[in-house]
């Protein structure tokens, strides 16, 4: 049985109320806001182990994404730049010369109205017509719901015309707890035969490589410090391919992560294709977190469960159209236990 509550957090100049909701069951407790459907923490056998603030203007003026659900588009589109139906549309460009997340004002900075559901909540959000350069007015939605152990987080879309889409959560974990100095201590293994190697700006390069022999094999369990000296650039941010393009919509066993020294265990599962696995490489302490904690680089992992980056720039990539009339929905869940 899991009890949900809510009060109000705080308040937003020109934008309004903040509540936050708690979803609590035996094992488990989690903390929602209402600003960007955002993950404030969970709490799991004793110490929260996502990142987050203090306050509302500590996630007001967050530039990481913590804990938020990212949109219209999470990850890269190259060049803020796609071609659709013949009409070219330019993004903002925040990353480089990229577009990363949605834009500079994305769907982590939106406040979403919050309906009860058993075990849970249900965060909607309309974005309209046009939103950060995007086409058509989408209806989104994210419902999360505990049970257990079991954090499932259900996302929905509609269009009123064809717009990419791909909607994931950004937390960041680290499982002895938020404000643990790195996560070199982990291990990780990703249930993935293939990864995308990316460009110097982080955009796939379009080539889809084995994992075999490579630094990104992550099938059996890893122990993240000791791999990071192994992989090029400064950490992981990079999408391993959990199916093919055109394969079915069907949920699958993504990743484990296991904390030996607590025995704190994260397991997810996912029906998107694919998932971007980042060991918070541009965390650079400058951040004042949770408890006055300063977070630095490789102080936790994301396993951003999505669609493979760039796929509206890459034809041979799973499709990311949302097209009137359809529904995009999937769904990721997150089993917190121990060893």
């Amino acid at each position: 049985m899991t009890e949900v509550s809510h009060e109000q957090w705080g308040e937003v100049s020109g934008l309004g109320s903040v509540d936050l909701w708690v979803l609590q069951s035996s094992q488990v407790r989690v903390e929602v806001l209402t600003l960007g459907a955002i993950i404030r923490s969970v709490c799991s056998r004793g110490k929260d182990v996502v990142l987050g603030y203090d306050d509302l203007e500590g996630y007001m003026s967050d530039k990481r994404y913590l804990g938020a659900v990212v949109g219209r588009v999470a990850n890269r589109i190259a060049r803020g730049r796609f071609v659709l139906e013949g009409k070219e549309y330019q993004l903002d460009v925040n990353n480089g010369p990229n577009a990363l997340h949605g834009g500079l004002r994305g769907f982590n900075k939106a406040i979403w109205i919050a309906t009860p559901v058993e075990g849970g909540v249900q965060l909607s959000l309309t974005s309209p017509d046009g939103d950060q350069g995007y086409p058509g007015e989408v209806q989104a939605s994210v419902s999360y719901t505990l049970q257990g152990e079991t954090l499932t987080a259900e996302y929905r879309a509609q269009s009123t015309k064809t717009t990419p889409i791909n909607l994931t959560n950004h937390s960041y974990f680290n499982l002895a707890g938020q404000g643990a100095s790195d996560i070199y201590d982990h291990q990780v293994s990703i249930s993935a035969q293939s990864y995308l190697p990316v460009d110097d700006t982080s955009i796939p390069t379009g080539e889809i490589r084995g994992v075999e022999g490579t630094p990104f094999d992550l099938r059996k369990p890893v122990l993240i410090g000791p791999r990071l000296k192994e992989v090029p650039g400064p950490g992981f941010d990079h999408n391993f391919c959990l199916s093919s393009p055109g394969d079915a919509w069907t949920e699958r066993h993504t990743a484990r992560v296991c904390h030996p020294a607590s025995g704190r265990v994260l397991e997810v599962s996912t029906s998107q294709p694919g998932v971007q696995f980042y060991t918070a490489n541009f965390l650079d302490g400058s951040m004042t977190g949770k408890g006055g904690a300063r977070y630095g680089k490789h102080s936790s992992f994301c396993l951003e469960t999505q669609n493979w980056p760039d796929a509206v720039n890459q034809a041979s990539f799973p499709d990311c159209l949302l097209r009137p009339g359809e529904d995009y929905r999937h769904v990721t869940r997150f089993t917190f236990t121990t060893v």
